[in-house]
Order: structure tokens, then C-alpha cells, then sequence
């Protein structure tokens, strides 16, 4: 039986989906309290809640970034000592400085990491939470849950749902034609159908005994998914035809506002990019690193491409993404002139210290620790040098070398080649060999 529910059954980001949830579902209820039940307008608080609450891992990767920049020069000279150089010993002592220089600024190399592995599974929940909303908001569930009763009361009504999706072409996520529907995935549909197709739904024959359910509903979810005029349960496409087609003023500045959904998008999300630290190149003459390139590459095409998918994504999701990036536009500003007044080096202490303690905790003692530290430095600003190593030959030396090796083993009176020859040369090495050690 293939069942999709309306909230997110994955593990961990389901787990956090069910806390955001809660969070959304109480702000909704706060809005209707006083008299402004409005998903459009309960997106916008739960997006700058959630990114209020993210700032400090925001902070974190911003001292991470900045500590990093210092660092890669020397990561890079490092890496420039070793380039070309696969044998282990090479790589392992590469990886031993790379460290080092880790350790010396008091960060971890997995520090950037950590701050996206945990924002990750928040940031994908937050999405799923605004794509199945009615999973999550109380409120929004009441309002089609008794269409959703009377429907299922008719018999056959799952396969009447099935060839409505099938005869309209229409395609939503989590729903599909000849699956098996359920309450939840019943409210799931309804509430994901546009006015024109909730509209024309009703009037599919089984169901106009209770056409003016079907009214009632309709009117309460056109009132609470409404936001500046638009649907948000509406796709910015559907929009723009529906306005097209009106062909007076009302519909042309209809397809205006559905237009600058994708467009706000881009924009947003741009201007976040551009706001962000840019790491340094110090050589001007030396062109951008691979990863670098990439970073910059993967700036300029995101923001198009969340462009592109608002058209036929639902509004509330072009909503959030908007919001979402102003948000970060808006605290990467703090961000930066707070990052401006942060002294490198006293940075660079607290880091060590907590660091230190780490170790410390671990079983390493502070001088132990403070050695290591010396020994890393050292080793990363004068390389280790070779001691007791013979001057290199000469090639006159080498060649001179090589004709009393040849002349040693050649002085013999047996024949070249046979097998006695090959005896006596091996008896020549052990006797030469001997004679060295001597």
C-alpha cells in the first residue's frame, strides 16, 4: 500500500521537522488568535526565528573563515613543497604540517564542516515543514478535514482523486495518480490544489452533494494562503497565465507580482553571496585555486537556479527563499562589521586556549602540548634538514666508478657469458663486499 504522509518521516530531519513544526504551528496560532490566520505571513516569522536562532553557528563559521584566510597562504606553501610528491612519507609529513599549522591558530580543519553538518538537517526540515504545512498547523488541517471526511465517505473516491490528477496533467509532491489515499494524503491534496483546480474539482459529479462544503473550504483557504494578492499554495506560472488571460489591469499587475517571486529570489540570494567573505588570492599574478573557481562558479548558478524552479514551485516556497536570504543578507552585514573589530590575535589566543584544554583533557600536558606546538612551527617555517649525507659524485666520478666495477669483474680467464664466468663474478662480490666491511 503506498501511503505518503503529510509530515516528514525521515529519520533526524523528521525529528527536527516535528520541533519546527511545533514552532510554525504555534506562531499560526498566535496569528489566528488575533485575527490574522495568514500561512504567508506565519512563514515569514518562523523563517526569522529559526535564522535568529542559527546565528551563533553563523558567528562560529564567520571566525572560522576569517581565521582561514590567514591560514591557507601557509597551507598552500605547504602543499607547493609537497606538490609532485605520492610517496607516503611525503604525504604523511605534508599531512603533519598541514596540522601543525592548524594547531598553531587553535582551530580544527573539520571546523567549517561541523557548522554545516549541523545546519544542514535543520534547513532541510525548515523546507519539508513549508511543503506539507497542513501536516504541521493545526489550523490548516481543521479547515479541510471535514471536506476531506465527506469525500472519502464516496464509494471509489481514491480512484476519482487518481483520474482527476491524471485527465488535468496536474503533479504535486508526495501525490500521485493510482496511489492509495488516505485522510492525511486526502487534506494533502486539497489543500495543495490551486483555486481554478479546487474549483473545478467540485464540480466533478459524485461530489456536488455538498457543493457548498466545497465553497465554505475554498473561501477559507483563498483567505489564509493570500498574501499581497497572490496564492501562495498558487505557482508563480499558473499565476502569470491566469493574469495573462484576464487582459485588463488587475491581471497584468497579477502577472507582475508572480514575476518578481523568482526575480526577489535571484536578487536575494546574489546579494547574500556577494556579502559574503571573499577569500583573498596574495598572489595577483597566481590564478584561482579549483576549489575557488568552484565557490565562485556555484555562487553565480544557484541564485539563477532558484529562480528558475520559483516558477513552478509554490509561492510560499519562493516566500520563504526570499525571506530566508534577506534574513542572511541582514546578519552577514552585522556579522562582517562585528568580525571587523575582532583582534586576529586575541582570536588566535582563545582559540589556543581552548584548545589547550582539549588536549589537556585527553592526557596531554601543557608542556607536552606547548613542545608539540614549538616543533610544528618550527618545522613549517625550517624544514628539517638532512644530516651525516655524502657529497653527491661527480659524473667523471661516477663514470670513473663504474669502469673499475666493470674492469674488477671482468678480470677472469673464463669465457664471457658461460657459467663459470657468472660463478666468479659472484664470488668477486662476496669477496668486495667482505673486504668494505673490513
Amino acid at each position: 500500500m503506498n501511503i505518503v504522509l503529510t509530515k516528514v518521516t525521515t529519520p533526524i530531519i523528521g525529528w527536527i521537522g516535528s520541533v519546527l513544526g511545533w514552532i510554525i504551528n504555534a506562531i499560526y496560532s498566535l496569528l489566528d488568535l488575533i485575527g490574522i490566520p495568514n500561512i504567508g505571513l506565519a512563514i515569514i516569522l518562523f523563517t526569522l526565528v529559526i535564522y535568529i536562532f542559527m546565528t551563533p553557528l553563523q558567528i562560529k563559521q564567520q571566525k572560522f573563515s576569517k581565521l582561514n584566510s590567514i591560514m591557507q597562504p601557509e597551507i598552500q606553501k605547504i602543499q607547493k613543497k609537497y606538490k609532485g610528491k605520492k610517496d607516503q612519507e611525503s604525504m604523511m609529513k605534508q599531512n603533519e604540517e598541514v596540522t601543525a599549522v592548524y594547531q598553531k591558530y587553535g582551530v580544527s580543519p573539520t571546523g567549517s564542516c561541523v557548522q554545516l553538518l549541523i545546519q544542514m538537517p535543520i534547513l532541510l526540515a525548515l523546507y519539508q515543514v513549508i511543503y506539507h504545512i497542513p501536516g504541521y498547523i493545526t489550523g490548516v488541517r481543521e479547515v479541510f478535514t471535514g471536506l476531506a471526511t465527506k469525500i472519502m465517505s464516496v464509494e471509489g473516491f481514491s480512484d476519482i482523486i487518481s483520474k482527476f490528477l491524471t485527465d488535468n496533467k496536474i503533479n504535486m509532491y508526495g501525490i500521485a495518480p493510482n496511489m492509495t489515499f488516505t485522510k492525511e494524503t486526502t487534506i494533502d491534496f486539497l489543500y495543495k490544489l490551486t483555486p481554478s483546480q479546487m474549483e473545478s474539482f467540485a464540480d466533478v459529479s459524485q461530489f456536488s452533494g455538498f457543493a457548498d462544503l466545497f465553497a465554505d473550504v475554498s473561501e477559507k483557504a483563498t483567505h489564509m494562503n493570500s498574501f499581497l494578492n497572490l496564492n501562495i499554495s498558487d505557482t508563480p506560472w499558473a499565476i502569470i497565465q491566469s493574469g495573462w488571460s484576464q487582459g485588463n489591469a488587475a491581471g497584468y499587475l497579477l502577472v507582475f507580482a508572480a514575476i518578481m517571486i523568482p526575480f526577489l529570489a535571484w536578487f536575494t540570494q546574489w546579494l547574500n553571496y556577494k556579502l559574503m567573505p571573499q577569500p583573498q588570492n596574495q598572489n595577483d599574478n597566481q590564478p584561482p585555486s579549483t576549489m575557488e573557481a568552484s565557490m565562485k562558479s556555484m555562487n553565480t548558478v544557484m541564485p539563477i537556479m532558484s529562480a528558475i524552479f520559483c516558477f513552478s514551485f509554490p509561492v510560499g516556497i519562493g516566500i520563504y527563499w526570499i525571506i530566508g536570504a534577506v534574513i542572511r543578507s541582514v546578519q552577514q552585514v552585522v556579522l562582517n562589521k562585528h568580525m571587523d573589530k575582532i583582534d586576529t590575535e586575541d582570536l588566535i589566543r582563545k582559540n589556543q586556549e581552548k584548545m589547550k584544554k582539549k588536549m589537556e583533557k585527553r592526557g596531554m600536558t601543557a608542556e607536552r602540548i606547548n613542545q608539540q606546538a614549538r616543533m610544528n612551527v618550527r618545522n613549517i617555517q625550517e624544514p628539517v634538514k638532512k644530516t651525516n649525507t655524502k657529497p653527491a659524485l661527480t659524473a667523471e666520478e661516477k663514470a670513473e666508478q663504474m669502469k673499475k666495477s666493470t674492469e674488477y669483474y671482468k678480470s677472469s680467464n673464463y669465457k664471457p657469458g658461460s657459467l663459470a664466468a657468472k660463478a666468479n663474478m659472484v664470488k668477486q662480490f662476496d669477496e668486495k663486499s667482505k673486504s668494505k666491511k673490513k
